[in-house]
């Protein structure tokens, strides 16, 4: 019987990682880390964008008309943010837009 360090020690590839660890891709196990790595992906972005606008986040927040705190929670992931809450923070924020790609 293989050990989970023993397939570890045979994976090749970062998607076999992931495979191995949570799952085939639709599994809930694997839904739920790709949702939590999405997250955190939109918080990096957030927290650039607010760096490179020069802005604290209380005042991206002040601006969006949210809390600090709010800001926290999404830039370090840990906070579900909604489409709408989203695009207030870049379009209103930041005064970009956001394209979206479904694939």
């Amino acid at each position: 019987m293989k050990t989970q360090e023993n397939n570890y020690n045979e994976i090749t590839t970062f998607d076999e990682h992931l495979e191995s660890r949570y799952g085939p891709l639709g599994t809930r196990k694997r839904t739920e880390f790709e949702i939590k790595a999405k997250a955190f992906a939109i918080g990096e972005i957030i927290r650039e964008e607010r760096k490179q606008a020069k802005m604290t986040q209380e005042q991206l927040a002040e601006k969006t008309g949210t809390r600090k705190s709010f800001i926290s929670r999404i830039e370090n992931g840990h906070s579900d943010i909604q489409l709408s809450t989203l695009y207030r923070l870049i379009e209103i924020g930041f005064g970009k837009q956001i394209n979206l790609t479904i694939s």
